[in-house]
């Protein structure tokens, strides 16, 4: 009989919340708009990494850019946030308007944007692709030492901050209305 080593079972690592998005048409200020999510990822000790970026040549409607962000924060040595941007921009034109005197560069045109927010499990990969016992280990530990601080602490917390960054960029584009329905609910700044 030839020896059979156990194969380790396959575990889910990452928790992924249920996608934001933001559809919006018109003038709006690109260049402030990705320094205003910048702004917020500093404020809130996120790591920015830009995956990729599409150009198309344009057509007589304008031109169609795509962008993929990621943004990710290490919250404890078995815990890290990310979150994933998607915008797609279609019919972009560049337009020149005057705003309070000055001149301003601002783009014309329909833009969509997803935002993915993901609770990673073991991010230094500590349990995972190891003997049988280490993994069932770390599922212990995921699922039953740490349980009651990721379900009631770290993914509201993860979720709360994608809305207040979907608030922000509502807000950049002039949709939002005066009330926001969970601010201040971290009891932060």
């Amino acid at each position: 009989m030839a020896d059979k080593k156990k194969k380790a079972p396959k575990v889910d690592y990452k928790y992924t919340r249920p996608r934001i998005m933001v559809h919006y048409s018109g003038l709006f200020d690109f260049d402030g708009m990705y320094a205003a999510i910048i702004s917020w990822a500093k404020h809130y000790n996120y790591q920015w990494f830009e995956i990729d970026y599409k150009h198309k040549v344009p057509s007589p409607y304008g031109a169609e850019q795509e962008f993929k962000w990621k943004m990710s924060k290490n919250v404890t040595a078995f815990l890290q946030y990310e979150i994933n941007f998607t915008v797609h921009i279609w019919d972009m034109k560049e337009v020149e308007v005057e705003i309070e005197g000055k001149k301003k560069s601002l783009v014309n045109g329909r833009m969509r944007i997803w935002i993915d927010a993901t609770v990673n499990h073991d991010w230094q990969k500590q349990f995972q692709n190891k003997s049988p016992f280490i993994v069932k280990l770390g599922v212990w530990y995921r699922d039953i030492i740490y349980k009651k601080d990721i379900e009631s602490i770290y993914y509201d917390q993860l979720y709360y901050r994608t809305w207040d960054l979907h608030n922000i960029i509502k807000k950049y584009l002039d949709m939002q209305t005066t009330k926001y329905a969970y601010k201040g609910y971290l009891k932060e700044n």
